[in-house]
């Protein structure tokens, strides 16, 4: 397995990639939801904003995550972890830890201090997310999933709690992705 950075040569096969993952895991409805996010991610956010990490094996892509910029009123330099997709003949392997992990230390290098992402618990805690209360950190829109709202210091310090609203790329500015 080969992991190289997001390029925008990618996208038309990373986005089918994330339809065709989404379609078989979840319902073709999801496939197309997340197919139309992650293109709107890849044409409406700018370069510095959005990073990606594509995993391949016989130049055929098995995996892929975007981390894209998230503003928070610590002003503390911030990322939010979503999506994320693993072929599902691939899946169950470490490729998605993999992927993260890849990720979570490239931003370290870049002197990211917070990542957070909303998803499964049980997953993320595996790559050192911890669920966070909306009190301490707020998502941008009320969260259908509180449990599934998770963050991680990339410094390994503490998330002190924050006071005032946060704020998402344009293509996660929709309520009802949260």
């Amino acid at each position: 397995m080969k992991i190289c950075k997001f390029n925008s040569f990618l996208s038309k096969e990373v986005i089918e990639f994330f339809i065709n993952v989404f379609s078989a895991s979840k319902s073709e409805d999801e496939g197309r939801i997340i197919g139309v996010l992650v293109s709107n991610m890849i044409e409406t956010t700018e370069p510095q904003d959005l990073i990606g990490f594509v995993a391949s094996s016989s130049d055929t892509v098995i995996g892929c995550i975007f981390f894209s910029r998230f503003v928070v009123p610590s002003n503390q330099v911030a990322f939010m972890l979503s999506p994320v997709a693993v072929a599902t003949n691939e899946q169950g392997k470490g490729i998605g830890q993999k992927l993260i992990n890849h990720g979570l230390n490239y931003l370290k290098s870049m002197h990211t201090d917070l990542v957070f992402t909303y998803g499964d618990p049980n997953y993320y805690s595996q790559v050192g997310f911890r669920s966070i209360s909306e009190q301490v950190v707020s998502a941008p829109f009320k969260l259908s999933q509180p449990e599934g709202w998770l963050a991680q210091s990339l410094d390994g310090g503490a998330i002190n709690s924050m006071q005032g609203a946060t704020t998402c790329v344009e293509a996660f500015n929709d309520p009802a992705i949260w």
